[in-house]
């Protein structure tokens, strides 16, 4: 039976990229589900063979852990460069957005605050 080793939801492509590579490079057999058209299943990719799952995890442990130092490295150069994305830059680069978002989560928290409101009265 097929074991589910990623789910797809949030995983970047460059990520995918590299559990495929992962995968043949070790000759682990598996196939990949594609994400459904309205968004309720986001796909994943799976072991073919079971007896490939414990190696599979450790092989994604590994990995997971060598990305994270790299990303955390990347991340940190980009702030010594100041080409980190911060809020400022969101805000020149997407000004509609930023206030439409802004917007969106005051109407949030007057809908909440609504009920105290009414029952103060």
């Amino acid at each position: 039976m097929a074991k589910l080793l990623l789910n797809l939801r949030n995983v970047l492509d460059d990520e995918i990229e590299d559990v495929r590579a992962m995968l043949d490079a070790n000759g682990i057999a598996y196939y990949e589900t594609q994400p459904s058209r309205w968004g309720i299943s986001y796909g994943g990719i799976w072991l073919s063979r079971d007896g490939d799952l414990v190696e599979a995890k450790r092989l994604m442990a590994d990995y997971q852990a060598q990305r994270q130092v790299r990303v955390r490295a990347e991340h940190e150069a980009a702030k010594q460069d100041g080409t980190a994305e911060t809020f400022a830059t969101v805000l020149r680069r997407e000004p509609l957005r930023v206030a439409l978002t802004a917007l969106a989560i005051l109407g949030l928290l007057a809908l909440v605050a609504l009920p105290v409101i009414l029952l103060r009265k």
